[in-house]
């Protein structure tokens, strides 16, 4: 599956659902076990499991593959991994203790907002 096209349903997915502090990284100049990194926060745990159901949801209604999720239980920290694209979804206290971005190289994707976003 075309990379942009998997990346815009996981962002669309979490926007649905209004995620906060998207942030997609490119990764393929650190790994070549996958191209993207995706990070994103909700508020409660509830949000949080979701926000990746609906990231489940939404690959699997374009054709993808849902490789693997990890962390519904606590729902503090909630992995969804698609195989090319590795969802984190996190609560702000755990994301800012992590700071992935600084873990993945903080190189940013540039990606065009849907209308609804850019409020």
């Amino acid at each position: 599956m075309d990379i942009r096209k998997l990346q815009r349903a996981v962002v669309d997915a979490l926007e649905d659902v209004k995620a906060q502090n998207i942030t997609v990284l490119n990764t393929t100049h650190l790994t070549s076990l996958f191209d993207r990194v995706v990070i994103a926060s909700g508020t409660s745990n509830r949000q949080t499991r979701a926000l990746a159901s609906s990231v489940v949801e939404k690959v699997k209604a374009i054709g993808g593959e849902v490789v693997a999720t990890e962390g519904e239980e606590t729902g503090e920290w909630v992995l969804v991994d698609l195989g090319d694209i590795v969802v984190h979804i996190m609560q702000p206290a755990i994301r800012e203790y992590y700071n992935l971005e600084e873990v993945w190289g903080g190189k940013p994707v540039r990606m065009k907002l849907n209308a609804s976003s850019a409020r």
